[in-house]
Protein backbone atom coordinates (compact mmCIF):
# COMPACT_ATOMS: atom_id res chain seq x y z
CA UNK A 1 0.00 0.00 0.00
CA UNK A 2 1.80 3.15 -0.57
CA UNK A 3 2.16 6.12 1.59
CA UNK A 4 -0.41 8.30 3.07
CA UNK A 5 0.00 11.67 2.47
CA UNK A 6 -1.68 12.65 5.91
CA UNK A 7 -3.44 11.36 8.63
CA UNK A 8 -5.40 13.43 10.92
CA UNK A 9 -5.81 11.18 14.23
CA UNK A 10 -8.34 11.25 17.07
CA UNK A 11 -11.04 12.36 14.84
CA UNK A 12 -14.78 12.84 16.63
CA UNK A 13 -16.42 12.15 12.39
CA UNK A 14 -19.82 13.02 12.20
CA UNK A 15 -21.70 11.84 8.78
CA UNK A 16 -25.42 12.41 7.99
CA UNK A 17 -25.79 8.91 9.50
CA UNK A 18 -23.24 8.30 12.02
CA UNK A 19 -21.24 9.38 14.84
CA UNK A 20 -17.71 7.84 15.60
CA UNK A 21 -14.18 8.33 16.72
CA UNK A 22 -11.43 7.60 14.07
CA UNK A 23 -8.28 8.49 12.18
CA UNK A 24 -8.68 9.89 8.73
CA UNK A 25 -5.78 8.77 6.15
CA UNK A 26 -5.59 10.98 3.44
CA UNK A 27 -3.93 9.76 0.02
CA UNK A 28 -3.84 12.09 -3.14
CA UNK A 29 -6.35 14.36 -2.19
CA UNK A 30 -9.07 11.64 -1.01
CA UNK A 31 -9.85 9.91 1.85
CA UNK A 32 -8.17 6.41 1.92
CA UNK A 33 -8.73 5.20 5.17
CA UNK A 34 -10.98 5.43 8.04
CA UNK A 35 -9.80 4.16 11.76
CA UNK A 36 -7.00 3.59 13.94
CA UNK A 37 -4.10 4.25 11.58
CA UNK A 38 -0.30 3.72 12.31
CA UNK A 39 1.33 6.90 11.72
CA UNK A 40 4.82 5.72 11.65
CA UNK A 41 6.91 8.53 8.89
CA UNK A 42 3.22 9.89 8.13
CA UNK A 43 2.41 13.85 8.13
CA UNK A 44 0.17 14.28 11.43
CA UNK A 45 -2.73 16.21 12.67
CA UNK A 46 -4.03 15.80 15.53
CA UNK A 47 -7.40 16.49 15.75
CA UNK A 48 -7.59 16.17 19.94
CA UNK A 49 -11.39 14.75 20.07
CA UNK A 50 -12.82 17.37 18.04
CA UNK A 51 -16.14 17.43 15.84
CA UNK A 52 -15.05 16.72 12.68
CA UNK A 53 -17.66 17.08 9.45
CA UNK A 54 -18.11 17.07 5.82
CA UNK A 55 -16.66 20.22 4.00
CA UNK A 56 -20.07 22.24 3.71
CA UNK A 57 -21.63 22.77 0.36
CA UNK A 58 -23.40 25.80 -0.22
CA UNK A 59 -25.86 25.15 -3.06
CA UNK A 60 -27.05 28.54 -3.59
CA UNK A 61 -24.71 31.50 -3.51
CA UNK A 62 -24.50 34.37 -5.88
CA UNK A 63 -20.56 35.92 -6.86
CA UNK A 64 -19.69 37.96 -9.52
CA UNK A 65 -23.42 38.28 -10.68
CA UNK A 66 -24.11 40.71 -13.54
CA UNK A 67 -27.30 42.55 -13.27
CA UNK A 68 -29.16 45.16 -15.46
CA UNK A 69 -29.60 47.89 -12.79
CA UNK A 70 -26.11 49.15 -12.30
CA UNK A 71 -25.95 47.12 -9.22
CA UNK A 72 -22.40 45.05 -8.61
CA UNK A 73 -21.71 42.26 -6.46
CA UNK A 74 -18.90 42.97 -4.02
CA UNK A 75 -17.87 39.31 -3.93
CA UNK A 76 -16.27 38.05 -6.99
CA UNK A 77 -14.92 34.17 -7.21
CA UNK A 78 -11.95 35.45 -4.99
CA UNK A 79 -13.38 37.04 -2.27
CA UNK A 80 -16.55 34.60 -2.01
CA UNK A 81 -14.53 31.48 -2.36
CA UNK A 82 -11.91 32.59 0.61
CA UNK A 83 -14.95 33.74 2.90
CA UNK A 84 -16.89 30.89 2.01
CA UNK A 85 -13.61 28.66 3.04
CA UNK A 86 -12.99 30.60 6.06
CA UNK A 87 -16.62 29.32 7.08
CA UNK A 88 -16.38 25.80 6.75
CA UNK A 89 -17.30 25.35 2.98
CA UNK A 90 -15.30 24.03 0.57
CA UNK A 91 -17.69 23.60 -2.86
CA UNK A 92 -19.83 26.28 -3.92
CA UNK A 93 -22.46 26.34 -6.88
CA UNK A 94 -23.13 30.06 -7.51
CA UNK A 95 -25.15 30.85 -10.96
CA UNK A 96 -24.54 31.49 -14.56
CA UNK A 97 -27.19 33.73 -15.34
CA UNK A 98 -29.12 34.14 -18.62
CA UNK A 99 -30.42 37.38 -19.48
CA UNK A 100 -33.68 37.63 -21.99
CA UNK A 101 -31.89 37.84 -25.87
CA UNK A 102 -28.74 36.16 -24.07
CA UNK A 103 -27.49 32.76 -25.55
CA UNK A 104 -27.72 30.48 -22.64
CA UNK A 105 -24.15 29.00 -24.04
CA UNK A 106 -22.47 32.82 -23.87
CA UNK A 107 -24.04 33.10 -20.32
CA UNK A 108 -21.85 29.97 -18.98
CA UNK A 109 -18.99 31.16 -20.86
CA UNK A 110 -18.92 34.57 -18.90
CA UNK A 111 -19.08 32.93 -15.88
CA UNK A 112 -16.15 30.83 -16.43
CA UNK A 113 -14.02 33.68 -17.34
CA UNK A 114 -15.24 35.44 -14.12
CA UNK A 115 -14.38 32.64 -12.41
CA UNK A 116 -11.21 32.55 -14.13
CA UNK A 117 -7.73 31.33 -11.73
CA UNK A 118 -9.87 33.16 -8.61
CA UNK A 119 -11.67 30.24 -6.43
CA UNK A 120 -9.65 28.67 -3.23
CA UNK A 121 -12.35 25.92 -3.14
CA UNK A 122 -14.23 23.72 -5.69
CA UNK A 123 -17.09 25.22 -7.71
CA UNK A 124 -19.93 23.98 -9.97
CA UNK A 125 -22.55 26.23 -11.84
CA UNK A 126 -25.98 26.20 -12.07
CA UNK A 127 -27.94 27.68 -14.85
CA UNK A 128 -30.36 31.02 -14.40
CA UNK A 129 -32.90 29.93 -17.35
CA UNK A 130 -34.79 33.40 -18.42
CA UNK A 131 -35.30 33.02 -22.02
CA UNK A 132 -35.99 29.47 -23.04
CA UNK A 133 -36.33 30.25 -26.61
CA UNK A 134 -37.10 27.23 -29.07
CA UNK A 135 -33.09 27.14 -29.77
CA UNK A 136 -32.48 27.60 -26.14
CA UNK A 137 -35.11 24.20 -25.21
CA UNK A 138 -34.06 22.26 -28.47
CA UNK A 139 -30.37 22.37 -28.52
CA UNK A 140 -28.62 25.21 -25.46
CA UNK A 141 -29.77 23.80 -23.00
CA UNK A 142 -29.89 19.80 -23.75
CA UNK A 143 -26.42 19.83 -24.54
CA UNK A 144 -25.38 22.15 -21.13
CA UNK A 145 -27.27 19.46 -18.92
CA UNK A 146 -24.87 16.67 -20.71
CA UNK A 147 -21.53 18.51 -20.14
CA UNK A 148 -22.75 18.27 -16.73
CA UNK A 149 -24.57 21.53 -16.16
CA UNK A 150 -27.53 19.16 -14.43
CA UNK A 151 -29.59 22.03 -12.74
CA UNK A 152 -31.25 25.00 -13.18
CA UNK A 153 -33.36 27.65 -11.62
CA UNK A 154 -36.54 29.18 -12.77
CA UNK A 155 -37.84 32.66 -11.50
CA UNK A 156 -41.26 33.59 -11.03
CA UNK A 157 -40.61 36.91 -10.60
CA UNK A 158 -38.34 39.68 -11.41
CA UNK A 159 -39.08 41.80 -14.70
CA UNK A 160 -35.50 40.79 -16.26
CA UNK A 161 -35.56 36.74 -15.29
CA UNK A 162 -39.26 35.91 -14.45
CA UNK A 163 -40.73 32.83 -17.33
CA UNK A 164 -44.56 32.59 -18.12
CA UNK A 165 -46.48 29.59 -16.73
CA UNK A 166 -46.25 28.30 -20.10
CA UNK A 167 -42.77 28.82 -20.12
CA UNK A 168 -42.41 27.03 -17.06
CA UNK A 169 -43.54 23.58 -18.38
CA UNK A 170 -41.96 23.51 -21.29
CA UNK A 171 -38.94 23.69 -18.82
CA UNK A 172 -40.04 21.09 -16.49
CA UNK A 173 -40.74 18.46 -19.53
CA UNK A 174 -37.08 19.41 -20.62
CA UNK A 175 -36.06 18.40 -17.32
CA UNK A 176 -37.70 15.08 -17.26
CA UNK A 177 -36.63 13.84 -20.18
CA UNK A 178 -33.17 15.07 -19.81
CA UNK A 179 -32.65 14.10 -16.10
CA UNK A 180 -31.85 18.10 -15.10
CA UNK A 181 -33.05 18.99 -11.48
CA UNK A 182 -34.84 22.86 -11.95
CA UNK A 183 -35.01 25.18 -8.80
CA UNK A 184 -37.95 27.27 -8.07
CA UNK A 185 -38.02 30.87 -6.76
CA UNK A 186 -41.55 30.63 -6.05
CA UNK A 187 -43.78 34.20 -5.48
CA UNK A 188 -46.39 35.83 -7.29
CA UNK A 189 -44.90 38.38 -9.45
CA UNK A 190 -48.31 40.29 -10.37
CA UNK A 191 -49.27 40.30 -6.96
CA UNK A 192 -45.94 41.72 -5.65
CA UNK A 193 -46.35 44.68 -8.52
CA UNK A 194 -50.07 45.67 -7.95
CA UNK A 195 -48.86 45.82 -3.84
CA UNK A 196 -46.15 47.82 -4.60
CA UNK A 197 -47.80 50.04 -6.90
CA UNK A 198 -50.70 50.64 -4.02
CA UNK A 199 -47.88 51.25 -1.60
CA UNK A 200 -45.44 54.24 -3.66
CA UNK A 201 -49.25 55.37 -3.81
CA UNK A 202 -49.79 55.78 -0.21
CA UNK A 203 -46.17 56.92 0.02
CA UNK A 204 -44.98 53.66 1.58
CA UNK A 205 -41.37 52.97 -0.40
CA UNK A 206 -39.22 53.05 3.33
CA UNK A 207 -37.13 49.45 3.19
CA UNK A 208 -39.78 48.05 5.95
CA UNK A 209 -42.44 48.16 3.20
CA UNK A 210 -40.39 45.42 1.16
CA UNK A 211 -41.91 42.84 3.51
CA UNK A 212 -46.03 44.30 2.89
CA UNK A 213 -45.37 43.87 -0.97
CA UNK A 214 -44.43 40.33 -0.68
CA UNK A 215 -47.02 38.66 1.99
CA UNK A 216 -46.67 34.87 2.72
CA UNK A 217 -49.93 34.13 0.87
CA UNK A 218 -48.04 35.38 -2.12
CA UNK A 219 -45.02 32.97 -1.58
CA UNK A 220 -47.47 30.10 -0.77
CA UNK A 221 -49.28 30.62 -3.95
CA UNK A 222 -46.40 30.25 -5.88
CA UNK A 223 -45.39 27.40 -4.20
CA UNK A 224 -48.82 25.32 -4.80
CA UNK A 225 -48.55 26.24 -8.41
CA UNK A 226 -45.18 25.49 -8.81
CA UNK A 227 -45.73 22.31 -7.28
CA UNK A 228 -48.89 21.53 -9.18
CA UNK A 229 -47.09 22.17 -12.49
CA UNK A 230 -44.24 19.80 -11.47
CA UNK A 231 -46.99 17.23 -10.49
CA UNK A 232 -48.54 18.00 -13.90
CA UNK A 233 -45.01 16.79 -15.52
CA UNK A 234 -44.30 14.32 -13.34
CA UNK A 235 -40.92 16.15 -12.50
CA UNK A 236 -38.84 16.54 -9.07
CA UNK A 237 -38.52 20.23 -8.36
CA UNK A 238 -36.66 22.45 -5.74
CA UNK A 239 -38.55 25.28 -3.99
CA UNK A 240 -35.66 27.10 -3.06
CA UNK A 241 -35.13 30.11 0.37
CA UNK A 242 -38.45 29.12 1.78
CA UNK A 243 -38.99 31.72 4.69
CA UNK A 244 -41.85 30.50 6.42
CA UNK A 245 -44.70 28.38 7.16
CA UNK A 246 -46.95 29.17 4.39
CA UNK A 247 -44.97 27.66 1.94
CA UNK A 248 -42.97 25.29 3.39
CA UNK A 249 -46.82 23.60 4.16
CA UNK A 250 -47.35 23.18 0.45
CA UNK A 251 -43.93 21.11 0.22
CA UNK A 252 -44.85 19.20 3.57
CA UNK A 253 -48.42 18.69 1.70
CA UNK A 254 -47.10 17.46 -1.28
CA UNK A 255 -44.21 15.12 0.12
CA UNK A 256 -47.24 13.49 2.48
CA UNK A 257 -48.86 13.09 -1.06
CA UNK A 258 -45.29 10.98 -2.90
CA UNK A 259 -44.80 13.68 -5.34
CA UNK A 260 -40.81 14.41 -5.16
CA UNK A 261 -40.89 17.83 -3.98
CA UNK A 262 -37.42 19.35 -2.42
CA UNK A 263 -37.02 22.43 -0.01
CA UNK A 264 -34.42 24.83 0.87
CA UNK A 265 -34.35 27.43 3.38
CA UNK A 266 -31.45 29.55 4.14
CA UNK A 267 -30.55 31.41 7.33
CA UNK A 268 -31.87 35.28 7.09
CA UNK A 269 -35.22 32.86 7.57
CA UNK A 270 -34.24 31.18 10.84
CA UNK A 271 -32.01 34.83 12.06
CA UNK A 272 -34.00 37.77 11.15
CA UNK A 273 -37.55 39.00 11.10
CA UNK A 274 -39.63 41.63 9.37
CA UNK A 275 -38.92 44.10 11.72
CA UNK A 276 -35.35 44.35 10.80
CA UNK A 277 -36.65 45.85 7.49
CA UNK A 278 -37.52 48.75 10.08
CA UNK A 279 -34.38 49.51 11.26
CA UNK A 280 -34.22 53.85 11.55
CA UNK A 281 -33.19 55.61 8.59
CA UNK A 282 -32.21 53.48 5.48
CA UNK A 283 -30.51 50.52 7.90
CA UNK A 284 -33.43 48.46 6.90
CA UNK A 285 -32.15 47.93 3.38
CA UNK A 286 -29.37 45.88 4.73
CA UNK A 287 -32.03 42.97 5.10
CA UNK A 288 -34.21 43.05 1.73
CA UNK A 289 -34.35 40.03 0.73
CA UNK A 290 -37.10 38.10 -1.35
CA UNK A 291 -39.04 36.30 -0.11
CA UNK A 292 -38.34 38.68 3.04
CA UNK A 293 -37.44 37.76 6.92
CA UNK A 294 -41.00 37.02 8.07
CA UNK A 295 -42.06 36.62 11.72
CA UNK A 296 -40.65 34.80 15.27
CA UNK A 297 -43.35 32.45 14.53
CA UNK A 298 -42.41 31.53 11.10
CA UNK A 299 -38.76 30.89 12.66
CA UNK A 300 -39.89 28.26 14.81
CA UNK A 301 -41.74 26.34 12.22
CA UNK A 302 -38.55 27.03 9.71
CA UNK A 303 -36.63 25.25 12.60
CA UNK A 304 -39.76 21.92 12.93
CA UNK A 305 -39.23 21.82 8.99
CA UNK A 306 -35.12 21.43 9.41
CA UNK A 307 -35.90 18.98 12.12
CA UNK A 308 -38.53 16.65 10.42
CA UNK A 309 -37.27 16.80 7.34
CA UNK A 310 -39.31 19.08 4.80
CA UNK A 311 -35.76 20.38 3.90
CA UNK A 312 -32.94 18.77 2.13
CA UNK A 313 -31.17 21.75 1.89
CA UNK A 314 -29.56 25.01 3.82
CA UNK A 315 -27.86 27.57 1.97
CA UNK A 316 -26.23 30.94 2.39
CA UNK A 317 -28.04 32.69 -0.78
CA UNK A 318 -25.05 34.57 -0.17
CA UNK A 319 -26.03 38.27 -2.55
CA UNK A 320 -22.78 40.35 -1.58
CA UNK A 321 -24.33 43.97 -1.69
CA UNK A 322 -22.39 46.07 0.30
CA UNK A 323 -24.29 49.49 2.01
CA UNK A 324 -22.15 51.99 1.02
CA UNK A 325 -20.83 53.07 -2.13
CA UNK A 326 -22.74 53.68 -5.57
CA UNK A 327 -23.33 50.20 -6.67
CA UNK A 328 -24.76 48.27 -3.69
CA UNK A 329 -28.25 49.03 -1.53
CA UNK A 330 -27.81 52.33 -2.39
CA UNK A 331 -27.54 51.84 -6.10
CA UNK A 332 -30.35 53.90 -6.73
CA UNK A 333 -29.56 56.90 -3.93
CA UNK A 334 -29.72 56.90 -0.14
CA UNK A 335 -33.01 56.93 -0.08
CA UNK A 336 -34.83 55.13 -3.03
CA UNK A 337 -38.30 53.21 -2.66
CA UNK A 338 -37.96 49.37 -1.64
CA UNK A 339 -38.41 48.44 -5.25
CA UNK A 340 -34.85 49.74 -6.31
CA UNK A 341 -32.89 48.02 -3.72
CA UNK A 342 -30.80 45.44 -4.57
CA UNK A 343 -32.35 42.44 -3.21
CA UNK A 344 -30.25 40.22 -0.76
CA UNK A 345 -28.51 39.69 2.22
CA UNK A 346 -24.16 38.15 2.60
CA UNK A 347 -23.81 34.89 4.43
CA UNK A 348 -21.43 32.61 3.00
CA UNK A 349 -19.05 32.64 5.97
CA UNK A 350 -21.49 31.93 8.66
CA UNK A 351 -23.66 29.83 7.14
CA UNK A 352 -22.50 26.51 8.95
CA UNK A 353 -21.67 28.37 12.64
CA UNK A 354 -24.92 29.86 12.60
CA UNK A 355 -26.40 26.77 12.19
CA UNK A 356 -24.32 24.46 14.31
CA UNK A 357 -24.10 27.42 17.42
CA UNK A 358 -28.03 27.59 17.14
CA UNK A 359 -29.13 24.44 15.97
CA UNK A 360 -26.74 21.43 17.27
CA UNK A 361 -25.47 23.22 20.26
CA UNK A 362 -28.49 24.80 21.61
CA UNK A 363 -30.84 20.70 20.39
CA UNK A 364 -33.32 21.84 17.65
CA UNK A 365 -31.25 19.83 15.30
CA UNK A 366 -29.12 17.10 15.50
CA UNK A 367 -25.02 16.75 14.02
CA UNK A 368 -26.65 14.08 11.24
CA UNK A 369 -29.18 16.76 10.16
CA UNK A 370 -26.62 19.29 10.23
CA UNK A 371 -24.06 17.66 8.11
CA UNK A 372 -27.42 16.56 5.80
CA UNK A 373 -28.17 19.73 5.36
CA UNK A 374 -25.01 21.79 4.97
CA UNK A 375 -23.45 18.78 2.93
CA UNK A 376 -24.68 15.44 1.99
CA UNK A 377 -28.18 16.56 1.02
CA UNK A 378 -26.80 19.33 -1.60
CA UNK A 379 -24.24 17.27 -2.91
CA UNK A 380 -26.81 14.39 -3.50
CA UNK A 381 -29.44 16.81 -4.98
CA UNK A 382 -26.71 18.51 -7.71
CA UNK A 383 -25.11 15.14 -8.46
CA UNK A 384 -21.61 15.62 -6.74
CA UNK A 385 -21.89 12.82 -3.79
CA UNK A 386 -20.05 10.93 -2.97
CA UNK A 387 -17.01 13.05 -4.58
CA UNK A 388 -18.05 15.38 -2.02
CA UNK A 389 -20.78 15.94 0.90
CA UNK A 390 -19.22 13.08 2.91
CA UNK A 391 -16.46 11.23 5.38
CA UNK A 392 -16.18 7.90 3.50
CA UNK A 393 -12.91 6.13 1.43
CA UNK A 394 -13.02 7.34 -1.78
CA UNK A 395 -14.47 10.77 -1.22
CA UNK A 396 -12.45 13.84 -1.81
CA UNK A 397 -10.79 14.70 1.77
CA UNK A 398 -12.65 18.13 2.35
CA UNK A 399 -13.23 18.36 5.91
CA UNK A 400 -13.64 20.65 8.73
CA UNK A 401 -12.13 20.51 12.45
CA UNK A 402 -14.46 22.62 14.59
CA UNK A 403 -13.75 24.58 18.13
CA UNK A 404 -17.08 23.95 19.06
CA UNK A 405 -16.25 25.16 22.61
CA UNK A 406 -15.56 28.98 21.62
CA UNK A 407 -17.95 31.95 22.96
CA UNK A 408 -17.76 35.03 20.95
CA UNK A 409 -19.42 37.92 19.54
CA UNK A 410 -20.02 37.72 15.80
CA UNK A 411 -18.59 41.07 13.89
CA UNK A 412 -18.27 42.07 10.23
CA UNK A 413 -14.24 42.56 10.97
CA UNK A 414 -13.94 39.15 11.58
CA UNK A 415 -15.79 38.35 7.89
CA UNK A 416 -13.68 38.08 4.98
CA UNK A 417 -16.12 38.58 2.64
CA UNK A 418 -15.99 41.93 0.94
CA UNK A 419 -19.53 43.46 2.21
CA UNK A 420 -19.10 45.91 4.57
CA UNK A 421 -21.94 44.56 6.87
CA UNK A 422 -23.68 41.40 7.96
CA UNK A 423 -27.13 41.12 9.01
CA UNK A 424 -26.13 38.75 11.84
CA UNK A 425 -23.76 41.64 13.50
CA UNK A 426 -23.59 41.28 17.80
CA UNK A 427 -24.71 37.78 17.69
CA UNK A 428 -23.44 35.39 20.73
CA UNK A 429 -21.65 31.91 18.65
CA UNK A 430 -20.72 28.77 20.29
CA UNK A 431 -18.50 27.49 17.69
CA UNK A 432 -16.11 28.25 14.19
CA UNK A 433 -14.09 26.35 12.12
CA UNK A 434 -10.54 25.59 13.02
CA UNK A 435 -9.12 24.12 10.35
CA UNK A 436 -10.34 23.34 6.95
CA UNK A 437 -9.15 21.22 4.71
CA UNK A 438 -9.68 20.62 0.62
CA UNK A 439 -8.83 17.67 -1.07
CA UNK A 440 -6.72 16.93 1.49
CA UNK A 441 -4.95 20.28 1.78
CA UNK A 442 -5.14 22.67 4.67
CA UNK A 443 -6.85 25.54 3.42
CA UNK A 444 -8.25 27.34 6.41
CA UNK A 445 -6.09 27.81 10.03
CA UNK A 446 -7.71 29.58 12.95
CA UNK A 447 -9.36 32.06 10.75
CA UNK A 448 -7.13 32.42 8.28
CA UNK A 449 -7.36 31.68 4.47
CA UNK A 450 -3.41 29.75 3.49
CA UNK A 451 -4.83 28.38 -0.05
CA UNK A 452 -3.98 29.82 -3.13
CA UNK A 453 -6.03 31.13 -6.09
CA UNK A 454 -7.14 29.42 -8.20
CA UNK A 455 -6.79 26.15 -6.51
CA UNK A 456 -10.49 25.66 -6.68
CA UNK A 457 -11.73 23.13 -9.50
CA UNK A 458 -14.57 23.12 -11.95
CA UNK A 459 -17.03 20.20 -11.12
CA UNK A 460 -19.11 18.76 -13.62
CA UNK A 461 -22.51 17.40 -12.23
CA UNK A 462 -24.28 13.88 -12.73
CA UNK A 463 -27.32 13.59 -13.36
CA UNK A 464 -29.11 12.99 -10.23
CA UNK A 465 -31.05 9.85 -9.58
CA UNK A 466 -34.82 9.95 -8.39
CA UNK A 467 -37.71 7.68 -8.24
CA UNK A 468 -40.08 8.40 -10.38
CA UNK A 469 -44.35 8.50 -9.52
CA UNK A 470 -46.59 7.25 -11.66
CA UNK A 471 -48.31 9.98 -13.88
CA UNK A 472 -52.16 10.61 -13.82
CA UNK A 473 -51.97 10.36 -17.74
CA UNK A 474 -49.38 10.44 -20.24
CA UNK A 475 -48.15 13.62 -21.79
CA UNK A 476 -45.60 12.09 -24.15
Amino acid sequence: MSQLDLVITNARIATATELFTADIGIRDGKIALLGKIDTAGVNVIDAQGKLVTPGGVDAHCHLDQPSSDGSIMADDFATGTVSAACGGTTTVLPFACQFKGQSLRSAVEDYHRRAGNKPVIDYSFHLIVSDPTPQVLSEELPALISEGYTHFKIYMTYDDLKVSDRQILDLLALARVEGALPMIHAENDDCIAWLTDLLEQAGKTQPRFHSNARPTVMEREAAHRAISLAELIDVPVLIVHVSGNAAMTQIQQAQARGISIFGETCPQYLFLTAEDLAAPGFEGAKCICSPPPRTVEDQEHIWRGLKTGVFQVFSSDHAPYSYAGPHGKKVAGDHAGFRHVPNGVPGIETRMSLLMSEGVQKGRIDIHQFVSLTATGPAKLYGLHPKKGTIAPGADADLVIWDTQRDFTLSNSMLHHNVDYTPYEGMRLSCWPERVFSRGELIVENGNCIAQHGRGEFLRCSKPSFTKRRREFDWE
